[in-house]
């Protein structure tokens, strides 16, 4: 799988096009030049939705009303797709060769995964992040995962109006039991659906998992259900409808659904000690790195085939030797984007890599990726004092 360019126009502070490498591609410039903004172009691309905001019509650029992103993704078959997203006020269009695509059906045709300082809420944030990882993760196997989940939430919210609706009513128990009843039915199916495919995606990373690319210890996840020791988590789904029935006075008191795979987590845990609360920012990087290419290490068993990795701010989030394990791992792996303010931690792979210098949202023509990579991260070292 390799994006062989990106064309967009009015999205953020973007223009033009650029021709991708099926290696490494560094995205250089200095702060506020648009590098990340690439990153979130080709993300946007892949998934029609960005990893920075839930508002797509935040990214179209200040003073106009639509903004578009273009791509051609070629296959090991020598089959290309020409890719398209366009977004006008709050509404997104998805294009397939011209013509316009579902979203369910668009899925899966450019994958991408994305390391930023955001998504370090995976190691180090609540539960919910994740859960979305996860769910991320089998979606990439399996898109019609993606149908189950959001089934599964909108059963959710709606079990939630009906008990906040019952204490404004003052409903009785049973009348509220009665209520709930087919929606509780829902979610047990579709709960024990979820449960089964974490359970077995979870044992999957584990499998996959890198322990010893950065970090000595042993690294560890384990997928931890709400239900564990309430009954025979064996057989879910049986388990899951007597504890609908066990905690129902309790929901009505909450207000809200208190049972269910929507309060499961993923422990992580790295020499038996939980990242989330013991490990040092290098380590929780390292973590979530190692759970990335896990993750594309998954996708390829399944797939037979590399998605994209996006990797924003790399010399801001890693140290020179985790980049140096990094790019060495996956030289050969996936095509990568990786965005930069500096060079000194990735000279060793300029020859390799194909390198964009980013300014004022353009890219520097191609013949001029290397020496104005170079020559503007020589400036950038230069400490010049006040004249007077």
């Amino acid at each position: 799988m390799i994006l062989e360019f990106v064309e967009v126009k009015n999205f953020r502070n973007l223009s033009g096009k650029i021709s991708w490498g099926p290696g490494l591609n560094i995205i250089h410039g200095n702060n506020g030049q648009g590098k990340t903004n690439w990153l979130e172009a080709i993300h946007t691309l892949s998934r029609s939705k960005s990893f920075r905001t839930q508002r797509l019509q935040e990214s179209i650029r200040f003073g106009q009303q639509t903004a578009s992103i273009a791509g051609q993704v070629s296959t090991g078959n020598d089959i290309h797709r020409d890719l398209e997203v366009t977004l006008k006020d709050n509404t997104k269009a998805i294009w397939v060769n011209g013509k316009r695509e579902q979203l369910a059906r668009y899925l899966g045709l450019l994958p991408v995964f994305a390391f930023t300082a955001d998504q370090l809420e995976v190691v180090r944030g609540a539960a919910e992040a994740r859960r979305h990882f996860i769910d991320r993760g089998i979606a990439s196997l399996r898109p019609a995962y993606v149908q189950t989940a959001s089934d599964y939430n909108k059963v959710i919210k709606q079990k939630n109006r009906i008990l906040q609706d019952s204490v404004e009513r003052e409903l009785r128990l049973a009348e509220t039991e009665d209520l709930l009843g087919p929606w509780n039915e829902q979610l047990a199916r579709l709960g024990a659906e979820i449960h089964k495919a974490r359970v077995d995606y979870t044992a999957q990373l584990n499998s996959a998992l890198e322990r010893s690319l950065f970090e000595r210890g042993e690294l560890e996840i384990r997928y931890a259900s709400s239900l564990e020791g309430k009954g025979h988590i064996e057989d879910y789904e049986a388990l899951l409808r007597t504890r609908l029935q066990l905690r129902l006075q309790a929901e009505v008191a909450a207000g809200r659904a208190l049972v269910g795979p929507h309060k499961d987590d993923l422990i992580i845990q790295l020499a038996g000690r939980e990242m989330r609360v013991y490990g040092s920012s290098g380590q929780q990087r390292s973590a979530l790195l190692l759970l990335d290419l896990a993750a594309i290490s998954v996708y390829n068993s399944c797939h037979n085939d590399y998605p994209l990795f996006l990797v924003d701010d790399v010399d801001a989030e890693l140290d020179e030797k985790r980049i140096r394990s990094l790019l060495e791992y996956l030289e050969g792996r996936t095509q990568t984007f990786i965005t930069t303010s500096k060079r000194n931690h990735l000279e060793g792979f300029l020859s390799k890599a194909n390198v964009h210098e980013i300014v004022q949202g353009e890219a520097v023509p191609a013949e001029l990726n290397r020496s104005t990579f170079s020559a503007a991260a020589a400036a950038a070292e230069i400490v010049h004092e006040p004249t007077t």
